[in-house]
């Protein structure tokens, strides 16, 4: 079971949302067509088969603009749904559940495509002991909701921001004047509580990194044979992470070269959808 993340994290986005979308004026078609004291019951329901995530944002979504109304879940974060499964049922006043429909759906869909895709991924590395993380390619505003969602689909979170962990990338490699220089900063500047991580784009650039001990290395853009001749002359003193490159095609035989970690950028910055829909009972 997922743990579900604070309400008091979630709450601010749907806030968010919610006020973009009602804009100035408020939702004017339900107003003008819907009795002020009007009850509508409906259903939350998967359109097609996935894993679902988010459903804390529709719960809040209509919440907010109906404290009083009921909303009751039939389905779990991480459950992979097949197409046609009620996910959650609720009763409120007809005008609040129309106004924060879309809100609700909206995010709903964008976390469970992202557990969705996630799933994808995990499944396709079964067996090899290598485990699907994703990055800091997610959407401005959403972090933690897509990173949560990431778990929801049996993936693991990289680092949430550039605060909590030392990530080494090329540019700051050039700029240090090398990746060993870079690496003896990093140890000299980070608390003991802080990771150390450095990218590598060549197996030269490796024996640098290597020779320095941090805590986990990238292997970015290397080929199955450079990623295997990595995972030999590493002999497991530190964490290997593959990045790029990867996709559904070709993440299996990434991970069966030994690498312990892979990251995908493509389980935030192009999931796709899930659809879902709200259908009046």
């Amino acid at each position: 079971m997922i743990e579900p993340l604070p309400d008091i994290l979630v709450e601010p986005v749907v806030r968010a949302a919610l006020a973009e979308d009602l804009g100035r004026a408020g939702d004017i078609t339900s107003a003008a067509c819907i009795d002020a004291d009007a009850r509508l019951y409906a259903r939350f329901a998967a359109r097609r088969a996935g894993v679902v995530a988010g459903l804390a944002c529709a719960r809040l979504a209509v919440l907010a603009l109906d404290p009083a109304a009921v909303f009751e879940v039939a389905a779990r974060d991480g459950d992979h749904l097949q197409a046609g499964t009620v996910i959650a049922r609720v009763e409120a006043n007809a005008r609040a559940l129309l106004s924060a429909e879309r809100t609700a759906l909206n995010l709903m869909g964008r976390l469970s495509g992202i557990a969705t895709l996630t799933r994808a991924y995990v499944e396709a590395v079964a067996g090899t002991g290598a485990v699907i993380t994703d990055t800091r390619k997610t959407t401005p505003g959403l972090r933690a909701l897509e990173k949560y969602a990431v778990r929801c689909g049996g993936g693991v979170n990289h680092r949430f921001g550039l605060d909590d962990a030392i990530l080494i990338k090329d540019n700051h490699v050039a700029a240090a004047g090398g990746v060993g220089a870079a690496i003896r900063r990093a140890k000299a500047a980070a608390g003991h509580l802080v990771k150390i991580e450095a990218e590598v784009d060549s197996l030269d650039q490796l024996d640098q990194a290597l020779a320095e001990r941090p805590d986990v290395i990238m292997l970015d853009n290397f080929s199955l044979e450079d990623l295997r001749a990595a995972v030999a002359r590493a002999k497991g003193q530190v964490v290997l992470e593959a990045s790029g490159g990867v996709n559904l095609e070709t993440v299996r035989a990434i991970a069966e070269t030994g690498v312990d970690v892979i990251s995908v950028g493509a389980l935030t910055h192009s999931a796709p959808v899930l659809d879902i829909g709200l259908d009046a009972d």
